[in-house]
C-alpha cells in the first residue's frame, strides 16, 4: 500500500510555462528604463520573488532606485504580466499535467498547488484546472520564500496530511530544497544535473505515473 497521500504541484514549470510573460514583462521594463537585459539574465530571477527580480536587474546594470521607485516599477512589471497571463488558454497546459492530475484523484490522492505566484489563481482559473486542487497555497498566504517550505507545510497543513505523506513536484532548484526542508519526497522536473537532490527526475509529467509515484 502506498503511503503517499498528497501530491503538491509548483506551478511555473510544471503545470504551466509562465516564464516567457515574465521574462517579456520584466524585457519591457528594463528596455523603458535603459537597462540590459538579457535572456541569459532572466535565468537569475527563476524562483525568485518580483521584488528581488528587480534588485536583480539593477544590480546587473549598477543602478540604484529609491525603495518608492523601486516599488512602483515592480509594481508596473506585474501590470504588464497580469495582462499577458490574462489572455492564456487550456492549451498553454504543459504536456500530461492534467491527466496526471486526473489521475491522482482518481486514485484518491490529494492535490494541492504550493506555488510563490500571487497570481496562481488568476491562471488556474485561465486553463480550466482550478478544480482539480484540493486546496491552493501561493504567494498570497505565505511570508517565507522557498527554499523555506513554508508554502509545501501549508499545503500539508490544508490538506490534512502529513509532510511524510506527500510528494512535491518542483522545477526549481529552491523548491527541491523547499520540499526536502519540509521533509517531503520530490520529484524534479527538468535536468538531473540541475535537480539532483529530488528523489527522482523527469522531463515533465507526461513522463510520470502513478506506479512510480507509488515506488518513492
Amino acid at each position: 500500500m502506498s503511503t503517499v497521500k498528497a501530491c503538491l504541484f509548483d506551478l511555473d514549470g510544471v503545470i504551466v510555462d509562465t516564464a516567457v510573460y515574465h521574462y517579456k514583462a520584466w524585457k519591457r521594463l528594463a528596455d523603458q528604463l535603459g537597462l540590459k537585459f538579457s535572456e541569459q539574465d532572466n535565468e537569475l530571477l527563476k524562483g525568485v520573488s518580483r521584488v528581488r527580480s528587480l534588485e536583480i536587474i539593477l544590480e546587473l546594470n549598477h543602478v540604484t532606485k529609491s525603495a518608492e521607485e523601486q516599488t512602483e516599477l515592480a509594481t508596473l512589471k506585474n501590470n504588464w504580466y497580469v495582462e499577458m497571463i490574462n489572455q492564456m488558454t487550456p492549451a498553454e497546459i504543459l504536456p500530461g499535467a492534467k491527466e496526471f492530475l486526473e489521475a491522482c484523484r482518481a486514485a484518491g490522492i490529494k492535490t494541492a498547488l504550493g506555488s510563490a505566484s500571487k497570481n496562481s489563481g488568476t491562471i488556474l482559473n485561465k486553463i480550466n484546472l482550478a478544480g482539480l486542487f484540493d486546496a491552493i497555497v501561493d504567494g498570497n498566504h505565505v511570508s517565507k520564500a522557498k527554499p523555506d517550505p513554508e508554502v509545501f507545510l501549508k499545503g500539508a497543513e490544508a490538506l490534512a496530511v502529513k509532510p511524510s505523506e506527500c510528494v512535491v513536484f518542483e522545477d526549481a532548484i529552491a523548491g527541491v530544497e523547499a520540499a526536502v526542508n519540509g521533509g517531503m519526497k520530490v520529484v524534479g522536473i527538468g535536468s538531473p544535473e540541475v535537480l539532483g537532490k529530488a528523489d527522482m527526475v523527469v522531463s515533465g509529467l507526461d513522463k510520470m505515473s502513478l506506479k512510480m509515484l507509488n515506488g518513492l
